[in-house]
């Protein structure tokens, strides 16, 4: 799974800026997070068409697109999973960017990780692992 990191302005009209432009191109988006962090906001998506949704939100004034690989797993939906997941990240030396759940079901959720040694939490979590987006 493919994610784009957008930073911009922090302004009312950067999500509407953001999902109007992928509308106009019915680019579906799957999963989106946005947070702002004073003059700036930091929003994380996933879109059933990543390359095309890439080049579009680069041609957006005054926002910067960052891409990563993420991988895809499925935990227990209890609490504690999670903290189970982040200790196997810790006591292996590999830090988390991010980590999100994506989808919450009944039997599990779903989570995104992303980190700077893909190769190496891949194998970390291949026992939970579904997938994770082209390099």
């Amino acid at each position: 799974m493919k994610q784009i990191s957008i930073i911009s302005k922090n302004d009312a009209g950067a999500i509407a800026e953001i999902s109007t432009a992928l509308a106009k191109h019915d680019i579906n988006i799957e999963d989106f997070v946005s947070e702002s962090f004073g003059k700036h906001a930091v929003t994380i998506l996933s879109v059933d068409r990543y390359d095309e949704a890439l080049k579009i939100i680069q041609r957006l004034p005054e926002m910067k697109a960052i891409t990563e690989d993420a991988i895809l797993i499925k935990i227990e939906d209890k609490p504690g999973a999670l903290a189970q997941i982040a200790l196997r990240f810790k006591e292996a030396g590999i830090s988390m960017q991010s980590i999100r759940i994506v989808d919450r079901g009944d039997h599990g959720s779903f989570a995104a990780i992303s980190t700077d040694q893909t190769e190496e939490a891949m194998a970390l979590v291949k026992d939970l692992k579904i997938g994770v987006g082209p390099r």
